[in-house]
């Protein structure tokens, strides 16, 4: 017996990566979704967490991504019964939305590539982000952002452009703005202006011996609260 994850993929690139992987490795079942192929998503969710991944769309634009609509209907279930919940970019910007918080598109300056993320003192109790470095690389690339958190919400991590890169919401669900799940090489994929794609991807491998032990930390920590959440023993997700 395993735990499953329901995946919703929004892109045709915007696949799990390595949080997958590390997902896999620690024994969790990943169903994931291609909504942007039209795949459905269920009408409701049975599985024993759900990752909700990045994408090229705010997390209203129901008009460009109909799925969306089915997506914040999920996220909504998962907060209101606990179920272990990560929202990367896309993912943590509609947490954010559903929970009662503020994005806006195309807001302030743009990130893209490894950053320095600062760890908030409020981290130090955190789940996944307790006892991290102070500072700590992490792949961004965006334009839209969070511009309030929702009441409640725990603020995990900021960096200089964009003050709400990771929060909280209750005891198991969490948003981040940036993207833990890629490698290096999907960065060269990437066109952002004003930005040097070869410098931004030396920058990231330069980066990346820092912040690949960090984020496979925090993705253990987060499979083994799915693991707990489902009941079955911790070799057996």
């Amino acid at each position: 017996m395993m735990a499953d994850i329901l995946v919703v993929q929004n892109s045709r690139s915007g696949g799990p990566g390595r949080v997958g992987d590390w997902l896999a490795e620690a024994g969790l079942e990943l169903d994931v979704v291609l909504a942007h192929e039209g795949a459905p998503l269920p009408a409701r969710l049975e599985h024993d967490a759900m990752i909700m991944l990045g994408g090229g769309y705010l997390p209203g634009d129901d008009d460009r991504a109909p799925w969306l609509r089915d997506a914040r209907r999920l996220m909504g279930q998962a907060l209101a019964e606990g179920v272990p919940l990560l929202g990367i970019c896309l993912g943590g910007q509609m947490l954010a939305q559903v929970a009662g918080g503020e994005v806006t598109g195309d807001t302030g300056a743009p990130e893209n590539g490894s950053l320095p993320l600062t760890i908030r003192p409020e981290a130090a109790a955190d789940p996944l982000f307790h006892g991290l470095p102070p500072v700590v690389p992490a792949i961004e690339h965006h334009k839209d952002a969070i511009t309030r958190l929702p009441a409640g919400a725990v603020h995990l991590a900021e960096t200089e452009r964009c003050p709400y890169q990771a929060f909280r919401m209750g005891e198991r669900a969490w948003g981040v703005q940036f993207h833990p799940e890629v490698r290096p090489a999907r960065i060269r994929e990437w066109r952002a202006d004003g930005f040097d794609p070869a410098e931004v991807y030396a920058r990231a491998v330069a980066d990346e011996p820092v912040s690949t032990p960090i984020w496979h930390r925090v993705t253990g920590r987060f499979a083994a609260l799915v693991t707990e959440r489902a009941g079955l023993p911790a070799d057996a997700a």
